[in-house]
């Protein structure tokens, strides 16, 4: 029998929710809305175990518990007392309270956790504090919303990542700059600074069709209600859609060291075989006719004094683009338009987020 939909919530970089809302439907979601830094959207069983299964962009998703007004402690014990925290806990495991509140008459965070971790302990079995079911509380303007973290780690830990090289990029931001330009694995794609493989790899599961959860576990598997039946439906429906193919992939670095981790990085994502790494400077691109996408992350020149010494890299960026791969479209994830603007092709907006603190772009031609 179907369970019933509940309302969910997928986190998200800012700036890049259009992408993750586009992923959602694509899985089959309704979607309730968009908001700076997530989408909230209705999910059975099925569906809330397949998001964070299949989801590229998402950093989280949460499992609405309840919504209310509270102004004071009273208000917010009396609602929380009406919440059946034992079908939420699994055996054994301790609360852990994550709380945010702007513009509230309670806005002590620590206390709000405090009162909750007392009226939890106070419904269910005593917890170990090795073992714990993270809660999100968001009170904005004495609404509150608790939520059930569904995933656990965070999502961009797809667990293949352990070996990494200066400045690594997330895999949810790899992803949504894929996703970004439209990229589904039926064209080349090259990055010349690849770095620990990352653009590559989510490339590589991207066009084979492989979920990005594959071979990690979800906190929903401790839920009290976790149906493993369904799950093991959801988990056979995604290896099912794999496929054994896709056009070539390439990532290359001068830093020898960088390429060996990225190696190692594709065979615990299980596509050593769908990318080919080399070591080797941008000027040693190989030629590719036809079409295809060059799709990288540079650096941005953040501290004082590189820019200058970025220029060249950058016109030298574009100059490969238009010699070596005639035809391809040029993607870069950047920092500084004055850079870019080396690069001698015209390129466009499509969103804006940040990187390690850093406000960046997804351009392209």
């Amino acid at each position: 029998m179907k369970s019933t939909a509940t309302s969910c919530f997928a986190i998200c970089a800012p700036g890049i929710e259009a992408v993750t809302a586009a992923e959602l439907l694509s899985l089959g979601a309704t979607i309730d809305a968009t908001e700076p830094g997530g989408v909230s959207f209705q999910a059975d069983a099925a569906l809330l175990y397949r998001a964070n299964l299949e989801l590229r962009t998402a950093s989280r998703v949460l499992k609405r518990v309840a919504q209310f007004d509270a102004r004071t402690w009273f208000e917010l014990e009396r609602h929380a007392k009406k919440i059946s925290w034992a079908t939420l806990l699994g055996a054994g495991m301790a609360p852990e309270f994550e709380v945010t509140s702007r513009k509230s008459k309670l806005y002590h965070n620590r206390g709000i956790a405090e009162r909750l971790e007392r009226i939890v302990g106070a419904d269910t079995a005593a917890g170990d504090p090795s073992r714990t079911a993270r809660f999100q509380v968001r009170a904005v303007r004495d609404r509150f919303t608790i939520s059930a973290d569904a995933s656990g780690e965070l999502l961009h830990r797809r667990g293949y990542r352990l070996e990494t090289a200066k400045a690594p990029l997330r895999e949810t931001l790899a992803a949504a700059m894929l996703l970004g330009c439209g990229w589904d694995g039926s064209r080349p794609l090259v990055d010349p600074f690849c770095g620990s493989g990352t653009i590559p790899i989510e490339a590589a599961l991207l066009a084979r069709r492989i979920a990005p959860g594959l071979r990690r576990a979800f906190a929903f598997e401790a839920w009290p209600d976790f149906d493993a039946t369904v799950w093991a439906g959801v988990r056979a429906d995604a290896e099912s859609r794999i496929i054994a193919g896709a056009a070539p992939i390439i990532g290359s670095d001068r830093d020898a060291g960088a390429i060996d981790a990225a190696g190692a990085n594709a065979g615990r994502a299980g596509v050593a075989a769908s990318v080919a790494f080399h070591t080797r400077p941008l000027s040693a691109i190989d030629p590719m006719a036809g079409s295809g996408l060059l799709l990288t992350n540079p650096p941005y020149g953040a501290r004082i004094g590189e820019e200058k010494a970025l220029r060249n890299l950058y016109a030298q960026l574009g100059n490969v683009a238009r010699t070596r791969l005639p035809g391809w479209r040029v993607a870069l994830l950047g920092a500084n338009p004055r850079l870019e603007g080396q690069v001698g092709v015209p390129l466009h907006e499509v969103w804006r987020t940040s990187n390690g603190g850093i406000p960046v772009h997804l351009v392209t031609s």
